[in-house]
């Protein structure tokens, strides 16, 4: 059995990271060079569609995996360039950026994008998000142009869906159309003991699939949000556990998991919380609370099981942040 452990935020930092990169605040390191960072998540506690125009929503659990984001005001070649190489949507992001920098700050030199980051991708897991959020600090803070969130998301739109990782909270999204639906605010601590079916998924591609949800549907999701927003605002997490499971029931006529019902026998013999996956991914992961006395026992059999199940697991921990309004 593989198992890769994540003590807390500051044990998965790219290299060099800030002390605190919730914050979401760039950092220049030196004349016309920008540094940002964003978290990434793990999938999503609740993903549907809500019984309105624009109801394509989610609600983010952020988890300490990070990316960071270097841009420096020149490159070899003289234009714009992005490491890795395929990271092409950041790159076109630094160069909307670019365009709406003052003239004095844009170079004649071009500009030198690099990503560092420990997400893995087309897992469901906000890599690609994370990459994005992280690029617009840097060029903005690199370049002098002001990035306030709203800003971001109208760049962002013009992209891809878009998770709502530009928020340090806990926050109802919508994705299609980025944009803040609601703040629910921070939970205690857990774990999630996660493991991979295997693959990777398109965001983009995934959300151009028609979604099969009724108006019932519809209105399960409405409750399922309303009660979730209660449940954190509350730090109830065991009602949070056990909407994310719910979640992932509903989201199987979507995009089917294999493992979620042995996931899901697992958590109840280990006590777990609930279920989350990343509805438009590959990951499923038991939740468990890091607080609770029996936290040790509890997720080394989970790790025992989930193991026996898929050959490999790694162990995330969520995020928590100040009470303070992050908008």
């Amino acid at each position: 059995m593989k198992l890769s452990q994540e003590a807390g935020a500051r044990a998965c930092l790219p290299r060099q990271g800030p002390p605190a990169p919730w914050a979401g605040t760039g950092t220049g390191v030196g004349a016309g060079t920008g540094v940002g960072t964003a978290f990434g998540t793990f999938g999503e506690l609740l993903q549907g569609v809500l019984p309105e125009e624009d109801g394509d929503f989610l609600v983010t659990l952020p988890v300490a995996r990070w990316t960071m984001a270097t841009f420096r005001r020149e490159s070899p070649s003289g234009e714009l360039e992005v490491w890795p190489r395929h990271k092409t949507k950041a790159l076109r992001l630094a160069q909307m950026i670019a365009e709406l920098a003052p003239v004095r700050a844009r170079s004649a030199h071009g500009g030198s994008l690099t990503l560092d980051s420990v997400i893995p991708e087309g897992k469901g897991l906000a890599s690609s998000s994370a990459d994005l959020v992280a690029t617009a600090r840097a060029v903005g803070r690199a370049l002098g142009v002001a990035l306030p969130p709203a800003r971001i998301e109208r760049l962002l739109s013009r992209i891809e869906p878009t998770d709502g990782v530009l928020y340090p909270a806990i926050v109802a999204f919508h994705h299609r159309s980025v944009r803040l639906r609601a703040v629910l605010g921070s939970l205690p601590a857990m774990a999630v003991v996660g493991v991979d079916e295997g693959g990777s998924v398109d965001t983009v591609d995934f959300n151009r699939i028609p979604k099969p949800f009724t108006p019932a549907d519809r209105r399960a999701y409405a409750d399922l949000l309303a009660r979730l927003s209660d449940a954190v605002r509350g730090r109830d997490l065991a009602q949070v556990g056990r909407i994310a499971t719910r979640s992932a029931l509903m989201n199987q006529r979507l995009r089917h998991k294999a493992l979620l019902d042995p996931m899901r026998a697992i958590c109840r013999e280990v006590g777990g919380l609930g279920v989350a996956v990343g509805h438009s991914g590959t990951t499923l992961g038991i939740l468990l609370d890091a607080t609770d006395p029996a936290y040790t026992r509890r997720v080394t059999a989970a790790a025992q099981a989930c193991g026996e199940l898929a050959g490999g697991v790694t162990l995330y921990r969520t995020l928590s942040f100040p009470t303070t309004s992050p908008c």
